[in-house]
């Protein structure tokens, strides 16, 4: 599948909301099956995506001495949302691998926190790719698998995991 027909399918950013998933007595999960290959051509998509830099600070160096004097003239933190999101994707795939557990295929179990990181990865992958001054062209077998773990947890109901009782 090419790159802008999985980008066309995306839920549009301003009329997107998450579900509510605040439910007591519980961690609410929604576990959807995973491979092995799945999971490889996610983790290759996050390396590709976590190397663009698309603020450009690290390749202009007067943009980054710029960002550098006023983080210390103004006490503003060393704060990207791009290194965020890489952060909370590692995390994701971090998950999911350790649920996987080296097997070929299992079902991992997607929290609330990582459909909202499935859903972020996938919109940003398409800024990036859609940014002119971005040169962000991954591979859309890879795009695509994301696309479709994205919307298997978007179709699974979820259920409590470790729920808690009256009793305790």
């Amino acid at each position: 599948m090419d790159l802008s027909d999985v980008f066309e399918n995306l839920p549009d950013p301003g009329s997107y909301s998450f579900p509510d998933y605040t439910i007591p007595q519980g961690e609410p999960v929604m576990p959807i099956a995973v491979t092995d290959e799945e999971l490889d051509a996610m983790l290759n998509l996050y390396e590709t995506f976590a190397a663009v830099d698309p603020t450009g600070i690290d390749s202009n160096p007067f943009l980054a001495t710029t960002t550098e004097f006023l983080q210390q003239t103004f006490g503003a933190p060393a704060y990207r949302p791009d290194e965020q999101l890489d952060d909370d994707i590692a995390a994701m795939l971090n998950d999911f691998a350790d649920d996987l557990g080296g097997a070929e295929m299992g079902v991992v179990d997607a929290t609330p926190k990582h459909h909202q990181t499935l859903y972020f990865f996938l919109v940003s992958a398409k800024g990036y790719h859609m940014a002119p001054h971005i040169r962000f062209d991954p591979d859309p077998d890879a795009v695509e698998t994301l696309y479709r773990l994205y919307q298997r947890v978007t179709e699974q109901d979820y259920y409590l995991k470790r729920p808690s009782t009256v009793l305790e």
